[in-house]
């Protein structure tokens, strides 16, 4: 795939994930973008996937772009965003500015891939918990593969409001407004007793959160309120390590009186073939061990390529008992739930 391609490719998930504006850049950096600076030569030339399944190279670019933007709101380019209303050659002039002026910053910022931590994804992971916390009638113990910042590895500090009544904690730090179809959670009261996660590039630093809030896109301020509310609450742990490694390691302690509550969400798909399967086996070791006393719950919201590739699927795997729920589908960003 060229840039080119995955810059278009970008701007219709954009489009389908209710950011007009992302559509729109990415849409103009493919029309108008040329290698003729050592910045825009890397990126005509990057090598490999440049898809959101490889590098995500549109994403990484954008992200370049909005950091700029939360870094020096005066400059040129923060003016052509949002809230601004700008013509496309305008917002194209200070776009090709800042590609010139700011290429050191840009380039540096490129090194690394997307990382983003959306919290609306807790949505689904909220409900979840309730119905293992429902099922086993104990509190928790919470594990998170591939934790970023952590943001969702708190979200029983967070309500759900749907159809005018709220579920979760009873003094929220934020409260997550999804459109809800379907059946209403459970009203199960959480307790979590541990609570750690893994990342292979965890973003618990404080200039971390910089980064998060580039990736958040310029025309959905909500992201943004939603996040800082998050970041407000002292960040759980989250280990650096490989996510086979340490589950091994974590679902070989267990704690008696507790549900080991295990989620992740988009996460599995960009594990290599080898963890993955590292990480099955290890939950399926502690699946047998499983008793009353010191249950496992599994929480998946992954994308499946179901229903027509319409938002992620959400399964929840129970032992002892070896129970599956289907519990229905989410928008990957969390913005509709569709519980069964």
């Amino acid at each position: 795939m060229s840039l080119k391609d995955a810059l278009r490719d970008q701007a219709g998930h954009c489009a389908a994930l209710g950011s007009p504006f992302m559509a729109r850049l990415l849409t103009l950096l493919a029309n108008r973008l040329r290698p003729d600076t050592p910045l825009t030569e890397r990126l005509f030339n990057w090598p490999g996937d440049l898809s959101p399944h490889g590098a995500s190279v549109p994403l990484r670019l954008a992200g370049a772009l909005h950091a700029h933007v939360l870094r020096a709101p005066d400059s040129a380019l923060a003016r052509a965003y949002p809230p601004a209303e700008v013509s496309d050659d305008a917002l194209w002039a200070a776009v090709l500015r800042t590609l010139v002026d700011e290429a050191e910053f840009l380039d540096a910022f490129l090194d690394s891939p997307p990382q983003t931590n959306e919290v609306r994804r807790s949505a689904a992971i909220l409900p979840a918990a309730m119905v293992a916390a429902e099922h086993f009638g104990l509190p928790l113990t919470v594990s998170e593969l591939g934790a970023s910042a952590g943001l969702n590895l708190t979200f029983d500090r967070y309500a759900l409001q749907i159809n005018g009544l709220t579920y979760g904690a009873k003094n929220p730090v934020l409260t997550l407004t999804p459109d809800w179809t379907g059946r209403p959670p459970p009203t199960a009261q959480l307790s979590v007793m541990d609570r750690c996660g893994v990342d292979l590039n965890p973003l618990t630093a404080p200039e971390d959160a910089a980064r998060l809030r580039a990736y958040l896109w310029a025309d959905q301020p909500e992201r943004l309120t939603l996040t800082n509310a998050a970041l407000s609450l002292p960040r759980p742990r989250i280990d650096r390590a490989d996510a086979a490694d340490w589950l091994e390691a974590r679902l070989s302690h267990t704690l008696s009186g507790s549900t080991h509550f295990l989620f992740h969400t988009i996460a599995w798909q960009y594990f290599p073939d080898a963890v993955q399967a590292r990480c099955t086996r290890a939950i399926e070791a502690a699946a047998d061990r499983a008793t009353p006393d010191a249950p496992l719950a599994w929480f998946a919201m992954e994308s499946d390529n179901g229903a027509g590739g319409q938002g992620a699927k959400l399964t929840l795997r129970l032992w002892p008992g070896s129970l599956v729920l289907e519990l229905g589908r989410a928008d990957f960003h969390g913005r509709w739930v569709n519980w069964s």
